[in-house]
């Protein structure tokens, strides 16, 4: 009966199905989130506050909400610790969620420092906005949503969710697309032709290809 019984759990398909993971990846997740959110509020509380007379974009804010849909999706879910400490398959979900997030922390905390006061939420130009093309936008022009993205991939893994990343990845790019179409208007609108050169040699997510 015990048999039984454990088959027809195992034969079940859920969506929400959570693939055996370890207690060390889960460790390595933790410490790279709550350095990622250190950073994330050191970043907003050097900001400098919007003065004088800006353009706002309301639709970026809708791309956030698809961008954070996707992000939650793929972490969303039960989480079956199965994996022994210290098992192979454990050590290496770590070493790559480690290196995930430290990517993650690394692009975020030098594109935030490369816009300084021009860095936003929301997209948005200020009557003294300048045209950032040093540090991590000297390679791609958004390397924050890079880092989102390596941060959402980071996620699955951790909980065990790669199945999740069918759904959470489409949404993403979603969201991500309605973002940088906002931004790049914006930035066009202001700086003409000098955005188009920038635009011309630098490409968006991936350097010399993407």
């Amino acid at each position: 009966m015990a048999r039984g019984d454990g088959c027809q759990g195992s034969s079940q398909v859920s969506f929400v199905h959570a693939s055996p993971i370890g207690a060390p990846g889960l460790v390595a997740m933790a410490t790279g989130f709550a350095l990622f959110l250190l950073s994330l509020l050191v970043a907003r509380s050097g900001a400098v506050k919007d003065t004088g007379q800006q353009k706002k974009s309301p639709r970026s804010l809708a791309g956030i909400l698809i961008q954070g849909l996707g992000i939650g999706l793929a972490g969303f879910g039960p989480i079956n610790v199965g994996l022994a400490p210290l098992s192979p398959f454990a050590i290496g979900q770590a070493i790559l969620i480690t290196l995930l997030m430290a990517a993650v922390i690394g692009l975020f905390v030098t594109s935030a420092r490369a816009l300084g006061r021009n860095w936003s939420l929301v997209a948005r130009t200020r009557s003294d906005h300048s045209l950032v093309t040093n540090g991590p936008f000297a390679h791609v022009r958004h390397p924050i949503y890079v880092a989102l993205f390596l941060f959402m991939i980071a996620l699955a893994v951790a909980f065990g969710h790669p199945l999740h990343l069918l759904l959470a990845v489409p949404l993403y790019i979603a969201g991500t697309w309605l973002r940088i179409v906002e931004e790049e208007r914006l930035l066009r609108e202001m700086f003409g032709s000098v955005y188009d050169s920038y635009a011309a040699r630098v490409r968006r997510f991936v350097p010399g290809i993407f």
